[in-house]
Order: C-alpha cells, then sequence, then structure tokens
C-alpha cells in the first residue's frame, strides 16, 4: 500500500476513535507516562493504538517511532515512520479546533513524504520529496513578506527565560501561538503565517518531521538557531530549538534573536 492512501485511512480511524473524546475531561485523563517523558492522556493513546493496529496489518516501516510508545520495530516494510498521533493534545482535549495527526515516513533518516491532518476540521496537508507540497490536493506556497514588522510569526520561548522570544516578539507585526507545532509548519507552506520560532528545546522529531517536509517543499527554510540542518536524534525523549519561515525572512530572524 502507497503511504499517502495510507495515511487517508489512518487518519480516518482515528478520527472515528477519538471522536467521543474531543473537547472532553476524559480524552484529558492521563492514563501513563510516555516514551518522551511527558504524560500520556487517554486520548493520544486512543490515536496511537489506533495507528499501530493499522501498521501490523499494512506495513508500511520497519521502525516506528511515537510521542508515547516510543520505538516499535516491523518485520516487513522499509524505512521509518516518525507518529504525533495527537499534535496540540492540549487543543483537543479543549475544544481548541487546532490538533493534528502527524506522520513522516524516512529512508535512510531522511523524511521522504508527510501526511498532517487537522482533526478538528479535516484539513490535510502532504508532501512528497522534490514533487510537491499541497493542501487539500491543491499546491501552496509560502509567503512572500519580506519584512519582519510586517510578518505574523508563532515564536515559543522558554518560561523560565522568556527575554529572548519577547525581543523577536517586539519586532514583528503579529505574534501567534497556536499550540501545534505540526500545523503551524504547514501554515508557513500555505502562506497563513509568515514562521514558526521554537526557543524551549523540547520539539522532538515526532513533532516535526511532516510539518518539516510540508513547509520547505512549499518553497519553506527550516534549521536550528545557527542556521545550520537541523538534525533531530531517532528517538522521542530529546528536543531541539527550531526556527522555519517563508525563506525571505530567515536570516533576519537568525541575527535579531543573536
Amino acid at each position: 500500500m502507497d503511504f499517502l492512501p495510507a495515511c487517508e485511512q489512518m487518519a480516518r480511524a482515528v478520527d472515528d476513535a477519538i471522536c467521543d473524546l474531543k473537547g472532553t475531561p476524559e480524552g484529558g485523563e492521563v492514563i501513563g507516562m510516555g516514551a518522551d517523558l511527558t504524560p500520556t492522556k487517554r486520548i493520544d493513546r486512543v490515536a496511537e493504538d489506533c495507528v499501530v493496529e493499522f501498521l501490523l496489518e499494512h506495513p508500511l516501516c520497519s521502525l516506528l517511532v511515537s510521542e508515547e510508545l516510543g520505538k516499535k520495530e516491523f518485520n516487513d516494510g522499509t524505512g521509518t515512520i516518525f507518529l504525533d498521533p495527537i499534535d496540540g493534545t492540549f487543543n483537543a482535549v479543549t475544544g481548541i479546533p487546532f490538533y493534528a495527526l502527524s506522520i513522516a515516513h524516512a529512508i535512510n533518516g531522511v523524511v521522504q513524504q508527510a501526511f498532517v491532518r487537522n482533526l478538528a476540521s479535516g484539513e490535510t496537508f502532504t508532501a512528497i520529496r522534490d514533487k510537491f507540497s499541497r493542501c487539500d490536493n491543491q499546491p501552496i506556497r509560502v509567503s512572500s513578506t519580506s519584512r519582519l514588522d510586517a510578518c505574523a510569526m508563532s515564536v515559543y520561548g522558554r518560561k523560565f527565560d522568556p527575554m529572548r522570544a519577547m525581543q523577536l516578539g517586539m519586532k514583528i507585526r503579529r505574534w501567534r501561538l497556536l499550540g501545534a507545532s505540526a500545523l503551524e509548519l504547514c501554515y508557513i507552506g500555505c502562506g497563513r503565517i509568515d514562521g514558526f520560532v521554537d526557543l524551549r528545546g523540547t520539539l522532538r522529531v515526532t513533532d516535526a518531521a511532516a510539518g518539516m517536509l510540508v513547509c520547505t517543499e512549499a518553497g519553506g527554510k527550516v534549521t536550528d538557531l545557527n542556521g545550520d540542518p537541523i538534525l533531530f536524534p531517532n528517538e522521542v525523549t530529546m528536543g531541539r530549538c527550531m526556527i522555519a519561515t517563508n525563506g525571505v525572512l530567515h536570516h533576519k530572524v537568525i541575527e535579531y534573536l543573536r
């Protein structure tokens, strides 16, 4: 089975399974500790179980890296799938319609295909390396905004040291904190925001792998804080900082943060 059609099937299964948990206290009940060392909510576990069950029946990868269970090997399939079953769990359980299923498929450590679905609206972003980036099957492109004082960005800072983020926040036109990094990266890809800056050091490969490909295939740029390619470990206990922009603004953001 091809990756993107399989993702469609997984997304439908996840959506059906979490239907009664969206926007409910039951969905937000803590039922354990995830491999990423953060509490697992019931809605996270239910969504992840759907994807694992599908992959057991339709092997698409030899290794699954997921936010809750960590790593799971499969006998058949090739490459690695990076999964965030619910990116934006707080939004999902409180009824804010901005949370996503994020799935990326990598070969030899390089993400080749990506699927991100907003589980609240059904809007779907897909990308294949060196081929396309789409929203609901329509081609997308990053914005052409070239001035910080005209741009809109999501900017996250460390809660114990917010000054770096605040300094950038005072320079940009509009500051948005939407709460689901996979979708925020996709929003750069379709020109709805101009950048995403995360200074917390907690962004994991499962959060970002799919959204990064959607962003870059649409003309965006994603790096670490020094402007170098961002390298994630192949597991979920270590996070990174990130700068993602429409490309035009990238150097300006890096210089301003310095």
